[in-house]
Parts: structure tokens; C-alpha cells; sequence
């Protein structure tokens, strides 16, 4: 027994020296510890210390280096660089010449199970952070800006994630884009915001998915205000490429397509799903099916198995040149190209296949604006309308009540929530474009019963309580957006009730509550 006690402290120590927690600081000196008190100078210096399980707090200013990843972390032990407690840490390559060339300012090569968090990185003379040959790396919350190539480059590397990171003033005449992700799988690129990229003469789309690719899922990016660059591309170059799902992005204000798949060298790009996203006012088109290739290729230029369903496409080529398409297929070696549910309002042109080699579906989509130009198509089961948009001037293509989108999509292979995570179908059917229609305000409160509820404090700040004058069992809350998205479902066990929404984004809400199945009260709540 002893024997085994004495193991037991063993592998407890052993654990325990693993979860160092280092800091840097400007005032610092690499010569000390690395403690709180006596912190490192370098980022650097603490790069070439930690081991797995480490992390390491870099305290708010600018650190004039360069940062190469040293060591690897492990499944259950991360090594994590985090700016302190939202500090403002700048790591500026100004004036830093390495020869620079397929790498980055902040450089993870060979390495995994590493997290950057909460950092800028700016002025780098190739790209921003780079990842090559890598595992298990998560880039979350950090700002990249003024970078020659890439603001952040993932290179034959997986199970990547890319999370609400900013990218501006990327590919200032270098190669590759704003966020390239090349020869690489299992990645999550959501919740980016990119915009603004440099001058675009070698490179600078938004997002590109590509040279080999699988297993990547590209959502909830806001990609905007690109110079003479497209703004999410998916690319096989001359390898196949496959299973892309591009879903809930916003694509705007591009001066090329919002949206587009291609083979510029000949590999086959296959099973792309593009779905539940709102692209507008980009100068080209909303989604583009290519045939450009690279300089002097001649042969095909394979995609097939494509589906392009329940998207909103707005105003797209019809601004600064009055040509381009909602949606279009111009590539003759395209084939089993699926159309479905979109809504294509006041493009130059709605919906056309130019060029394709078989098996083109388009069915169930909703047409509103010219439809004349070269290679426009209807299809089957669609409909010729105004949208009824809720408010186009403020970029909101919710739909109304009326509109004749609701209920008219054809549910084969629609997805089963909305761009906003609202479930499909509310009502009868599903509905055609991004939003599915829900309100909150159809209601006819005279039948309801009334049960009286008090709601202290309102307005809230993480936690409100509800009081109910009477109290039942079978009393159900439910919390929704003025959307009618449904956030929290709740069984009231008690009276007094404190609702919980420390998770919740401050904005207006309402309550309903319910009594197995009825509504018998509702209140308007206000989260600040």
C-alpha cells in the first residue's frame, strides 16, 4: 500500500511542475524568474522556457521581436501565451528583418497544442502569425494588422482553430490572403473580421480554403471592404480539395465576388456547401462558380457536388460597373451543382449557369429584379417577388410577416437553423433565403390570462428576478430576442425565480412564461 502512495505523489509532482505560470513585461528582465514580481523583458524568453502545460501573461505594451514557438504542449496541457487581463500587447515588427520568407512574425512551425490569445501583431515583413506542420492550435481574439502576406497563415497543419480574430491592412502585395488555410483539415474559421486588406496586386482575398484542404468549416465571419479581392474562396489550385462548408458568414463591400469555388490548376474541389449566408453590395457577384486558372494552364478545372442553398444575395454587381449576378455557374467542367432556396434580390442579374457540363438543379428560389442576362434561369417551384426585407438601408434582410419567402423553401438539404441559430422550420415549411421568419409580436395579449409577474432589476445586468404573484410547477420560462430566436428554456422550480444571463449579449428581450404549453404572462426585459 505504501508502495502505491509513494507513485501516487510521484506522478502528482511530477504533474504539478508541468503548470508553471510565467508573465512578461516591458519593465522585465530575461535574466529574472519569469515571476509576477520579476518578470522576463521578451516574449521570446519566455518562448524558449515554457513547457507543456505553461502560461504565459505578457502584460500591455510593445514588444519590438519577432516570437518563434519552441516547444510543444499535449493533449491534456496546452501552452498557452495570453495578453493579461485584456492588456494591450503589441508585438510590432517594425524595423525587424529576418529574410523573411514563408513564415511569420509570430511563428508556430512543427508544433502543437499551443494557444495565442489576445495579442496584436502588426507591421510584419511577411505574415502576421504563420502555421506550418502544426496540431492542435487555437488563435483567439487577437488583432493582425499591416502584414506583406498573410494576417494569419495555416500551412499543411490540423485541428486548427481560428476564432474572433481581426485582420486588416493584410497582403500588402505579398502572396496568399487575408486568412489562408492551405493543404490543411479539420479547422474552424469563425467569427473573424476581415476587411480592409492592402493593395491586392499579389493576393488579399478575405478567407481561402485551398491546394488540398478537406474538412474545414468557414462561419459566422464578417468579411468586408476588400480591394480588388474577392471575399471567401474556395480553391483546390492542383489538388483535390473537399468537404468545404461555408455557412452564416456576412460578405460585403468586395470589389470582386462575395463568395467563390474554383480549380485554377486542375485539382478537383468537391462536396462545398454554401449555406445560411448574407452577401451584398460586392462589385462582381454574391456567389461565383469559376473556370480563371493560373497563368498558362490549358486543362480542366473540376468542381461538382456543390450546393448552394437557403443564402440571400443583395444588390451584388450593381454598384461602380452594373454588371454581375446574385448567383452564377461559369465553368464547364462544373457538374451536380445544386441551387436551392436562396434569395436573389436587385442584383445586375438574379441567377444564370453560363457555362456548366450536367446535372445543374436550381428549384425554390425567390427572384426579384432584372433577370435578362446571358444564361438566366428560373428553375422550378421559384417565385417572383419582393422579398419584404425589414430595413435594406441598415443592412438588415430579416423578412417580414407578408414576405412570400415564408413557408415556400423546399426543405431537401435546407439547414435545420437560419443565420442566426434560429431552428428551420417555424410554421408550415421552411422558408427561402438566411432568415427564417419568426416575431415575437404576434401575440394577441387579450388572451392571455395574465398571471402577474414582477421583474427586479429591469434593466439587468447579469441575473434577474422573476416573481410570480402565484406559483405552479408546471410554470416553463422562455427567454427570447426580439428576433423570436429562443435563447433559454427554463423549468421555474421556485418562486422567487433568478434567471441567469451572464452569457447574454446586453440588448432588449422578452419573457414568456408558460403553463404546459399555453402562455399565460410576458414581459419585455432589458439587459445592459
Amino acid at each position: 500500500m505504501k508502495k502505491y502512495i509513494y507513485i501516487s505523489i510521484v506522478l502528482f509532482t511530477s504533474f504539478s511542475l508541468k503548470a508553471n505560470t510565467y508573465f512578461v513585461s516591458t519593465n522585465g528582465n530575461d535574466a529574472n524568474s519569469g515571476t509576477e514580481i520579476q518578470p522576463w523583458r521578451t516574449i521570446q524568453k519566455a518562448a524558449n522556457t515554457v513547457i507543456a502545460g505553461d502560461t504565459v501573461y505578457i502584460k500591455s505594451g510593445t514588444y519590438n521581436e519577432r516570437v518563434i514557438i519552441q516547444n510543444s504542449g499535449d493533449t491534456n496541457n496546452y501552452i498557452v501565451f495570453s495578453a493579461y487581463q485584456n492588456d494591450n500587447v503589441i508585438i510590432d515588427g517594425n524595423g525587424i528583418s529576418w529574410g523573411s520568407s514563408w513564415n511569420g512574425l509570430l511563428d508556430i512551425s512543427d508544433k502543437s497544442y499551443i494557444k495565442i490569445i489576445g495579442l496584436t501583431i502588426q507591421n510584419s515583413d511577411y505574415a502576421g502569425i504563420f502555421l506550418e506542420n502544426s496540431t492542435n492550435i487555437e488563435l483567439k481574439n487577437n488583432y493582425i494588422y499591416n502584414t506583406f502576406s498573410s494576417g494569419i497563415g495555416v500551412w499543411n497543419s490540423n485541428d486548427i482553430v481560428v476564432e474572433n480574430n481581426e485582420v486588416e491592412l493584410a497582403c500588402n502585395d505579398g502572396e496568399e490572403e487575408c486568412i489562408s488555410v492551405a493543404n490543411s483539415h479539420n479547422c474552424k474559421i469563425f467569427e473573424n473580421n476581415v476587411h480592409n486588406n492592402g493593395a491586392g496586386t499579389n493576393g488579399g482575398e478575405g478567407i481561402d480554403v485551398k491546394d488540398g484542404s478537406y474538412s474545414v468549416n468557414v462561419y459566422k465571419n464578417n468579411v468586408h471592404h476588400l480591394n480588388k479581392r474577392l471575399g471567401i474562396y474556395a480553391d483546390a489550385w492542383n489538388k483535390h480539395t473537399y468537404d468545404i462548408n461555408i455557412f452564416q458568414n456576412t460578405v460585403h463591400h468586395c470589389t470582386e465576388s462575395g463568395i467563390a469555388v474554383c480549380s485554377e490548376n486542375g485539382g478537383l474541389i468537391e462536396n462545398v456547401n454554401i449555406y445560411n449566408n448574407i452577401i451584398y453590395y460586392n462589385k462582381y457577384g454574391g456567389i461565383e462558380l469559376g473556370s480563371w486558372s493560373d497563368i498558362g494552364f490549358t486543362g480542366t478545372k473540376p468542381l461538382k457536388h456543390i450546393k448552394i442553398i437557403n443564402n440571400t444575395c443583395y444588390r451584388n454587381g450593381d454598384y461602380d460597373n452594373g454588371w454581375g449576378y446574385g448567383i452564377v455557374v461559369d465553368n464547364p467542367d462544373a457538374e451536380d451543382i445544386i441551387i436551392r432556396n436562396n434569395i436573389c434580390s436587385s442584383n445586375s442579374a438574379q441567377i444564370a449557369i453560363t457555362q456548366i457540363n450536367n446535372g445543374g438543379i436550381i428549384d425554390h428560389n425567390l427572384f426579384y429584379g432584372n433577370n435578362n442576362a446571358q444564361g438566366t434561369l428560373y428553375g422550378t417551384d421559384s417565385i417572383i417577388g419582393n422579398p419584404l426585407f425589414v430595413d435594406t438601408l441598415s443592412f438588415n434582410f430579416n423578412i417580414k410577416q407578408n414576405s412570400p419567402a415564408i413557408d415556400n423553401a423546399n426543405p431537401v438539404n435546407a439547414p435545420n437553423v437560419d443565420f442566426e441559430d434560429k431552428l428551420r422550420p417555424n410554421g408550415s415549411g421552411y422558408d427561402i433565403g438566411g432568415y427564417e421568419f419568426y416575431s415575437t409580436l404576434n401575440i394577441n395579449e387579450n388572451n392571455l390570462l395574465k398571471e402577474k409577474i414582477k421583474l427586479y432589476p429591469n434593466p439587468a445586468n447579469k441575473f434577474i428576478n422573476i416573481s410570480m404573484k402565484t406559483y405552479n410547477k408546471n410554470y416553463n420560462l422562455k427567454l427570447f430576442d426580439i428576433n423570436g430566436q429562443l435563447l433559454k428554456n427554463i423549468r421555474m422550480r421556485q418562486n422567487p425565480f433568478n434567471l441567469d444571463l451572464s452569457n447574454i449579449k446586453p440588448r432588449f428581450y422578452v419573457i414568456f412564461i408558460f403553463e404546459k404549453g399555453k402562455i399565460i404572462s410576458t414581459k419585455n426585459i432589458i439587459l445592459e
